[in-house]
């Protein structure tokens, strides 16, 4: 590197957001995940040896991920390369497998690849990697904030170390903010600003985790703060909430997405209506698409209701209706309603116990034609070739009842419905109790 650039490099530095200056630069500095860097750890004892295994990196956004492939960097005697999977593609995983080759040849020198967002790289491209990371040419480190068990490849997956990293707590989050405020080099200390306790808890609290958010409005505050008669920059709660007016809520489409629906499901199952509307309110907040949601809807007021309060799924299909010519805000109102009604409604799940119950007969027993006195008779010739022949119209009889077999030969005696007996599903119950009995 000539002086030129040398000079852009640290003027760079300098006009780097607050969050890139405060990265931490060591091990002992880097905030939390302890289950993954502790002392002791797996991952820590790799590094400090200096032998890395290929690695996938995941969770959610500021939680250290490239952070810490940066430590790493810094620390390894290998060759490190770093991409971006927004911008990069096959020739550039070309340009690193040739620099690796070199490396090894003359150098007997390793080739550390870091990937950041890893999941932006189609099946192709993940490919292309997978023959050199197996081959040890090139250790992978990964950095995705989504599920990497749907962004990146499975022969991939089963040569890399997975390493989860949490979301930062509130205390973790405050102490990175105080060392920014501190730090006359990297972070804010020339500035001289005095930041109220309940303006660093409100950042602390609202930025949910993400120091990189929390860090990004702390310097928005305080260069936007003018100093004071003193040269002080006193930073109210007033400005906190001003430079980060909106909880930062982590919502992505192949990993939180499934989580907060499951969890929204199993509320409504379980019959709390205040988990229900709590992860309602979190997907909506999020932005998910009401008309999934009101989908969920129905499908839970067949599947855990059913029949013990038929009118759940009425009330489900009519809310699912409603939303699509509605729309969103007015349409969280009937969502709400929808899914409190699933939630306060007695429970059963014999309707889906049922089907499935049929459905396994029908896959593993053998298939026997439709009974005679079933068959339709509505074509010609159906007489002829006995179709309906025997058959006793129920409407003819006391009840519009009449005992005749239904089920082929081989099903008689299989019973796949049965009522648990919870709201109107007693009532049913006791009719076919009693139609047994004739």
């Amino acid at each position: 590197m000539n002086l030129f650039e040398q000079a852009m490099e640290k003027n760079m530095t300098k006009t780097a957001p607050l969050a890139m200056r405060m990265r931490p630069r060591t091990l002992d500095e880097f905030e939390e995940q302890f289950g993954i860097v502790g002392r002791g750890k797996l991952l820590r004892r790799s590094i400090e040896a200096d032998n890395l295994m290929s690695a996938i990196f995941f969770g959610p956004p500021g939680t250290g991920k490239t952070t810490l492939a940066m430590i790493i960097a810094n620390l390894t005697k290998a060759g490190f390369e770093t991409i971006n999977a927004v911008m990069a593609g096959v020739a550039d995983i070309r340009r690193v497998v040739e620099e690796a080759k070199k490396r090894r040849s003359l150098y007997n020198e390793k080739t550390i690849l870091f990937i950041d967002e890893i999941h932006r790289f189609n099946k192709a491209q993940q490919d292309a990697l997978l023959p050199f990371v197996e081959n040890g040419l090139i250790t992978l480190i990964g950095s995705t904030t989504e599920n990497p068990m749907f962004a990146v490849n499975r022969p991939l997956l089963s040569r890399s170390q997975l390493y989860r990293f949490e979301l930062l707590s509130r205390e973790a989050v405050r102490r990175i903010l105080l060392r920014a405020l501190s730090d006359e080099e990297r972070g804010l200390g020339a500035h001289r600003a005095e930041v109220a306790g309940e303006a660093l808890d409100h950042l602390a609290e609202i930025a949910n985790g993400d120091a990189r958010s929390a860090l990004n409005a702390l310097e928005l505050a305080v260069l936007t703060t003018p100093p004071d008669a003193g040269g002080v920059r006193r930073v109210t709660l007033a400005a906190a909430e001003e430079a980060i007016q909106k909880r930062v809520l982590r919502y992505d489409r192949a990993d939180e997405h499934y989580d907060v629906i499951s969890a929204f499901i199993k509320s409504m199952r379980g019959s709390d209506p205040q988990a229900t509307l709590y992860w309602l309110a979190r997907m909506l907040y999020a932005g998910e698409d009401p008309e999934f949601i009101s989908r969920r809807i129905m499908i839970h007021a067949a599947e855990d209701v059913g029949l013990a309060d038929p009118q759940a799924l009425v009330v489900a299909t009519a809310a699912a209706q409603a939303v699509e010519r509605v729309g969103l805000p007015e349409a969280r109102l009937i969502l709400a309603e929808a899914a409190l009604y699933i939630a306060a409604a007695p429970k059963s799940n014999a309707v889906l116990k049922g089907i499935n119950a049929a459905t396994a007969a029908v896959e593993a027993e053998r298939v026997e034609p439709v009974p005679a006195h079933l068959r339709g008779t509505g074509y010609k010739g159906s007489s002829a070739l006995g179709s309906g022949k025997g058959y006793k119209y129920p409407h003819d009889y006391p009840d519009a009842y009449v005992k005749q077999a239904y089920l082929p030969a081989n099903m008689t005696g299989k019973t796949f419905y049965e009522p648990a007996g919870n709201g109107f599903e007693a009532e049913i119950k006791k009719s076919m109790e009693k139609r047994k009995q004739k």
